[in-house]
């Protein structure tokens, strides 16, 4: 049940006494890893997201020294993937149902006494969607902690890794994904399938991007045919590894940092 999560760390395998008795419970950091299930070409299959959000949470729990309270809840696998809806076996949820469910997961946890919850998000497609549920918990609950985080944020080495165009378009199912999954999940991904499929028709000499400062609203069907975005055959589980590693140090430092964090305060 626990997958990649190391089984102590593991918020549901926990007894309501554990919780009860737990000490420093307002230190402690939640962590959700919230991912989808969605389109990621004819290469890779449907969790890749939620696959990397429990992989990253899961490692970088093991990093993590024994004296640093930390636990992971349960993956949240569907999000909100609407852009890629076209393509059969994606599963999305709107904005409103997955803020609901992460709204009410947060305020079980802030009645059992816990302050501390961190979005581990793996899927491009909802960032906004954590962090209005992030504020509003924070507005309604001043002494609950939220973080909204992304998984890929933190420092890594794809910019060492992954060429200038497939840092700026290969957003989907391209170098990075299928190297981790590789890494990862070796099994399920078919590489006789890859494909290099980067945007197409995107506006040129302008200021508008994909997901840039001045972004517009786009469906992946009208930019792939393949619903691949980037060039997945250069993909090598050696570069996975590489990134994985990178990831998951650098999760268990900011973890460290979640631990220690106190909410600025003028008073």
């Amino acid at each position: 049940m626990h997958n990649f999560i190391p089984p102590d760390r593991f918020f549901p395998y926990l007894t309501w006494q554990d919780i009860e008795t737990m000490p420093d419970k307002e230190n402690v950091v939640i962590i959700q890893p919230v991912g989808s299930i969605e389109q990621h070409g004819l290469h890779l299959p449907l969790i890749v997201d939620s696959a990397i959000a429990t992989y990253v949470t899961g490692k970088a729990l093991e990093k993590l020294e024994k004296n640093i309270p930390a636990y992971a809840l349960p993956t949240q696998y569907y999000g909100k993937s609407n852009e890629h809806w076209h393509f059969p076996g994606t599963i999305t949820l709107c904005a409103q149902t997955l803020m609901a469910i992460l709204t009410e997961t947060g305020e079980s946890l802030y009645r059992a006494g816990f302050r501390k919850l961190v979005f581990l998000n793996a899927h491009g497609g909802q960032p906004q969607v954590l962090k209005i549920v992030a504020r509003d918990l924070h507005q309604k609950y001043e002494d609950f902690l939220l973080f909204p985080l992304s998984a890929w944020r933190v420092p890594n080495p794809c910019q060492e890794l992954l060429t200038e165009k497939e840092m700026e378009l290969g957003i989907h199912a391209g170098d990075a994904e299928t190297s981790v999954m590789l890494s990862m999940l070796p099994d399920v991904v078919k590489m006789d399938k890859a494909v290099c499929e980067y945007p197409q028709g995107l506006p040129e000499e302008s200021m508008l991007s994909m997901e840039g400062k001045l972004s517009f609203a786009w469906l992946t069907r009208e930019l792939t045919h393949s619903g691949v975005l980037g060039d997945a055959t250069v993909a090598t589980k050696e570069k996975g590894d590489h990134i994985l590693d990178g990831l998951t140090n650098s999760w268990a430092k900011l973890i460290r940092d979640l631990y220690k964090f106190r909410q600025p305060s003028l008073s």
